[in-house]
């Protein structure tokens, strides 16, 4: 009958724009969304299979749904986010940040005191922010402070109470601070112009002041005020220098939001840029954890709707990398060239090194969310069935043919297992033969694990381009390990990355972590391997002459060595130098034997 009744609620829903709300079996709130259809979006969760798990179970949790008609989709995108603030459903994403911003206030009285403040009283003060730094804060207002003399004390300065002589001047009056307004010194008219000016600085036009103050100097130079002319020249330039630092576009880009986001399977990031007169006045970057695999689409949509409410901005237009719906009465402009990509370019540069300085801190506090995120990037990167918690790496070393042998590394979680390396000495092949020494090393390898009952690696990795990977597949095709192991190649000159059965490539970002874990292991895979071929040569190198002596032994000949220090002073040594190191007999040996070689010679 529930299942009914929920048949019936899809069927009978308005195709209006609006919210709706999934509700399970205990009417608890499971998910709350927004549509341009209400009807046909609803419909789209139950008529289709879904391929992210989470979805699948949130599906088959709604018992009822319920929904609410709005006029636009503005309104419907306004409302879900009220409501998912409000109710903070399990399945919502959910933009989390709890710190109370600093906002700039230009305080509702005679002769106006700006400071920064945390608490917004609606008593009909001015409010610009909120900043996303107190150092900007502080930055704007040192500035402020060396342009106008602005007073700083809490004195109600109605007219009856100057005009009474009620306050005398402060030591912010003799420092040359604050013009005295206390005292009459300073008019109202002259402070409301200046705060003027000092809008204008907040939002980022510097224009007014700047002409204003040159207009001041040009007057105070006709009069022959070099002093007062100077004062302003110093004030100008401190605009000018605080100018060049703020502009970082073209100065037309005004009143813009720009948003960009870069994602991985877990989490998007989001970052927010608030343009005025080309220059960055706000900048924000947000986390967001993906709770049913929302698109990179989704999660802009949802921070820009956020973000802007949070941040109270009234920008007309928006710079975003892709189209975005969030309303009507929004430009949305997706920049191809020039001054404006460069600056969608500077935000997602924000957002790369937001998450660039999550991952460390992330790694260093909170290493299993590491683990599991960099696993799941590496499943997504590599089109891998099952995340590659074990990974294994192989590598053949040869020179010229000589001393073949190979190595085997073994990586835990992304890393290193060193206890797990293995050394391989070719058996089965002669000469240089890298296909074929790949395919006696994978399948030694994969049958002991097999007979031995060990688990067998997710990802399997060899050194080489097609043929080697060929050859690696067809080790695990004779043990009947085909598909239950994943096998891939990688190429060294470009990074390729090759499959079974595709002959064209895959190329990974370079940047990726899923990129540099595999060049990791590969790299170690071949310093392990190199290591072991040096040490094989070098004992080889030793064998060549006095192991071939009969009755020499191992422990003989590093006595000579350590005595002698090479192979060609032995060979020259006499009979009576050779018994001093080793007695007679074995220098017996050892001189008969070179004294038979020189007598072929």
């Amino acid at each position: 009958m529930q299942e009914a009744t929920l048949d019936i609620q899809i069927k009978t829903l308005p195709t209006s724009p609006g919210v709706y709300q999934y509700y399970d079996k205990d009417d608890k709130l499971l998910y709350i969304g927004k549509a341009k259809n209400l009807k046909k979006r609803v419909s789209s969760y139950f008529t289709k299979n879904h391929d992210s798990y989470r979805i699948s179970v949130l599906v088959k949790k709604i018992k009822t749904v319920r929904h609410i008609v709005v006029e636009t989709e503005t309104d419907a995108l306004l409302l879900e986010n009220n409501l998912i603030k409000k109710n903070q459903p399990r399945f919502n994403v959910m933009l989390k940040d709890d710190k109370t911003y600093p906002w700039i206030c230009i305080k509702k009285e005679r002769f106006s005191r700006i400071f920064l403040t945390r608490n917004l009283i609606k008593d009909g003060s001015e409010y610009y922010g909120p900043y996303t730094s107190v150092k900007t804060v502080y930055t704007l207002l040192d500035l402020i402070k060396g342009l106008y003399q602005l007073r700083t004390c809490n004195y109600d300065l109605s007219q009856e109470k100057i005009n009474n002589g009620k306050y005398k001047v402060c030591l912010e009056y003799h420092l040359g601070n604050c013009k005295g307004p206390c005292e009459g010194f300073q008019d109202e008219k002259e402070y409301n112009e200046n705060l003027e000016a000092i809008r204008q600085i907040v939002k980022g036009n510097f224009k007014e002041s700047l002409n204003r103050f040159r207009d001041q100097m040009t007057v105070h130079a006709e009069k022959m005020e070099f002093e007062e002319a100077q004062q302003i020249k110093e004030k100008i330039q401190i605009l000018e220098k605080y100018q060049v630092k703020s502009t970082v576009v073209n100065p037309k880009i005004s009143n813009v939001d720009v948003f960009s986001i870069i994602s991985d399977e877990s989490y998007g990031y989001v970052n927010f840029l608030q343009i005025s007169y080309g220059a960055i006045i706000r900048s924000h970057t947000t986390e967001i954890k993906k709770k049913l695999d929302e698109s990179d689409k989704e999660l802009l949509e949802l921070a820009i709707v956020e973000l802007r409410q949070r941040f109270g901005s009234k920008s007309k237009e928006i710079f975003a990398p892709f189209k975005v719906e969030v309303g009507e009465g929004l430009k949305i402009t997706i920049p191809q060239l020039g001054d404006k990509k460069k600056i969608v370019d500077l935000s997602l540069r924000n957002a790369k090194y937001y998450r660039q300085e999550r991952f460390k801190q992330i790694k260093i506090m909170d290493p299993d969310r590491h683990i599991k995120r960099l696993m799941a990037q590496m499943k997504k990167d590599l089109r891998l069935p099952e995340e590659p918690r074990h990974i294994e790496c192989f590598d053949n070393s040869n020179i010229q043919g000589t001393n073949p042998v190979a190595a085997c590394v073994v990586f835990r979680n992304g890393k290193p297992s060193k206890k797990e390396y293995r050394k391989f000495n070719i058996k089965t092949v002669e000469g240089a033969n890298d296909f074929a020494s790949m395919e006696e090393v994978v399948y030694r390898r994969y049958k002991r694990l097999t007979e031995e009952g060990q688990p067998l690696p997710q990802l399997v990795i060899v050194d080489g381009g097609k043929g080697q990977l060929s050859s690696g597949l067809k080790a695990l095709d004779t043990l009947g390990l085909r598909g239950k192991i994943t096998i891939i190649g990688i190429a060294k000159r470009l990074e390729e990355i090759y499959y079974p059965g595709d002959s064209i490539p895959l190329y990974l970002d370079k940047k990726t972590e899923s990129l540099k874990v595999i060049q990791h292991l590969r790299n170690e895979a071949h310093r392990f391997g190199i290591t072991f071929h040096r040490q094989k040569r070098s004992k080889a190198a030793l064998d060549t002459e006095l192991d071939l002596i009969p009755g020499i032994g191992e422990k003989t000949v590093v006595e000579l060595l350590k005595h002698f220090r090479s192979v060609k002073r032995i060979s020259e040594a006499s009979k009576q130098e050779l018994i001093e190191v080793v007695g007679n007999s074995r220098a017996t040996k050892v001189h008969n034997y070179y004294l038979s070689k020189k007598g072929k010679t």
